[in-house]
């Protein structure tokens, strides 16, 4: 019994160190906010919503009672339509043509993250971003509300739902450059715990290159999330500036001698890897807008930025809210393909691919 008590009294030290330690730890954790802890899950290289098998807890979905479908119209130039009715629209979910109970042109307000990533590849025109964020806003109306989330190696809430251009302006002045891109955790942060008023529009507008780091989620989940929390994301792409400037590096290295070609060899692969790399991305970034009803935006230049933002603030002002009460009525939790159609066939319509119904 004395050779128990003596075993004890030494290992207690010990075992109040192990309990500190947890604790602290776990105290941390809970302090870092909206901070990416996303498992990474198996790699899922295609993306086929209906295909997925959803764990009911993950779902964030909508009531089936009534499904409201964010529209854009533009025409053969590209220029928003504004003045359809609610005769001159097709909704098809599954297959099965539906009925509209309602529209409006601007009835329904907007809740929009902005979202920008201060990796390397942006951390050098954070003040054009900052401008043309502040420029956006103006453009709201008194109804909407914004918030502003920045991404690198960590996802971080820097402005909760406002409607005030000065809060925003203040939260702007705390974006600070980092290093990793943390994309698809962003991506998925955003779309599942920033969440929109329940009776407004959900609209995630995003400066990035979309290459991700590979630290996290993937792709897959990142757009399934938003598909589930019918958001509609807008891409505001640098991989054309990006890609200008690795072009002109690698044509410079390729110029040259046969000698300084092979002693620039690696540097030379880089850049190659780099433009594959922005080419992905790319269509990642085009599969990720066009599913969930949203844009893809390349400028040319930093400079560029104001006029971006103004003409997404632009098209979210002429968004048509499409409502309708779906045939089917079950609600097992499956994804439902929705398809948008205008009876003028040569306007092009933007809306996303489906949603998933609320379980019972």
């Amino acid at each position: 019994m004395s050779l128990i008590r003596s075993m004890i009294s030494h290992a207690l030290p010990a075992i109040k160190v192990i309990f500190c330690a947890s604790l602290v730890l776990f105290v941390m954790a809970c302090a870092r906010p909206l901070a990416a802890q996303v498992p990474s899950p198996s790699p899922s290289p295609t993306v086929k919503p209906e295909d997925q098998e959803i764990d009911p807890e993950d779902v964030i979905s909508v009531d089936t009672a009534e499904v409201l479908l964010p529209v854009t119209v533009r025409d053969s130039n590209g220029r928003l339509v504004s003045n359809l009715l609610a005769r001159d629209f097709r909704v098809f979910e599954d297959g099965s043509e539906q009925t509209l109970s309602d529209l409006s042109l601007r009835q329904v307000p907007v809740d929009v993250v902005l979202m920008v990533d201060a990796s390397s590849s942006v951390a050098d025109n954070l003040d054009d971003f900052r401008r043309a964020a502040e420029g956006f806003a103006r453009h709201l109306t008194t109804e909407d509300r914004i918030s502003l989330i920045q991404f690198d190696d960590r996802v971080l809430l820097l402005q909760d739902w406002t409607k005030s251009v000065a809060q925003l302006r203040r939260a702007l002045r705390r974006v600070a450059p980092g290093m990793f891109t943390r994309f698809h955790d962003a991506m998925l942060l955003a779309s599942r715990e920033q969440l929109p008023r329940n009776n407004a529009r959900h609209a995630i507008i995003v400066l990035t290159d979309g290459i991700d780091s590979g630290r996290g989620t993937t792709f897959a989940n990142a757009l399934r999330a938003a598909l589930q929390s019918q958001t509609t994301i807008y891409v505001v792409s640098n991989t054309e500036i990006e890609r200008a400037k690795k072009q002109s590096q690698l044509n410079s290295l390729l110029t040259g001698t046969s000698a300084s070609i092979k002693f620039n060899e690696l540097q030379i692969q880089d850049l190659r890897m780099g433009l594959a790399a922005l080419n992905q991305s790319e269509q990642q970034l085009q599969q990720l807008t066009e599913a969930t009803g949203g844009r893809l935006y390349r400028p040319n230049s930093f400079s560029d930025l104001d006029a971006v933002y103004a003409e997404v603030a632009s098209e979210l002002r002429h968004q048509y809210a499409l409502y309708y009460s779906p045939s089917n009525k079950s609600r097992d939790g499956k994804f439902r393909q929705v398809k948008v159609e205008t009876t003028d066939p040569g306007f092009k319509v933007s809306a996303r691919i489906g949603y998933y119904p609320s379980r019972k």
